[in-house]
């Protein structure tokens, strides 16, 4: 007995239904699942001055006000960032493109000089480094810019979850109790995957 011609008829409309649907419906899915994903930022600290500390704070507590989820992986000189007392943080002017900075004082003449400071000078003169953080200070204090106990607080305040290198810590004698309480002590293998899986992972 011989197919029917109504229902193959019926069987080919429906197939070519469903091939003009499953694209659709893919594509709406996937669209769905992105929607409802939540961004993720992993950030590796490394540097420990006081112009270097502004960025992962910044960067993951502006990240976390927006919903995201953050994590700062602290290891070598970045651990500074999370000793209990960051007051002490310096700018480090020697081999640092960005120097020397222009002068927050004076009238705006003089703040506009870019003084062209030799490096044998910056390395040479005693207390380079501490008039360099004056001058740093100065600046952030004048545009109104939030301390770095600010930001950190305010980065912590928004969930970002702050990771200290344990091999780090070990390696330049620390204890934990140089730190702020409360943080997670991990190695890279702990870390790895979590900069794997994220959005967006930076290098500081």
């Amino acid at each position: 007995m011989g197919a029917n011609p109504e229902i193959a008829s019926i069987d080919e409309l429906v197939n070519r239904r469903l091939e003009e649907l499953l694209p659709q419906k893919i594509e709406e899915a996937l669209r769905q699942r992105e929607e409802s994903k939540t961004p993720s930022m992993s950030i590796i600290a490394t540097k420990g001055t006081l112009d270097w500390a502004y960025p992962p704070f910044i960067l993951g507590s502006t990240a976390a006000a927006l919903g995201w989820d953050v994590s700062i992986f602290f290891t070598f000189y970045g651990l500074n960032l999370l000793k209990k007392d960051v007051s002490d943080l310096k700018v480090s002017p020697l081999g640092n493109p960005g120097m020397p900075m222009k002068m927050p004082f004076g009238p705006e003449w003089f703040k506009g000089i870019n003084w062209n400071i030799p490096n044998i000078i910056q390395a040479g003169v005693p207390g380079f480094e501490n008039v360099a953080t004056m001058l740093m200070q100065q600046t952030i204090k004048n545009n109104g810019v939030a301390s770095i106990e600010e930001l950190r607080s305010l980065a912590l305040e928004a969930d970002v979850k702050f990771t200290a290198c344990q091999m780090t810590v070990d390696l330049f004698g620390f204890s934990h109790d140089d730190f702020l309480p409360g943080l997670e002590y991990a190695g890279a293998a702990t870390f790895l995957p979590v900069a794997q899986k994220a959005d967006v992972s930076l290098f500081m």
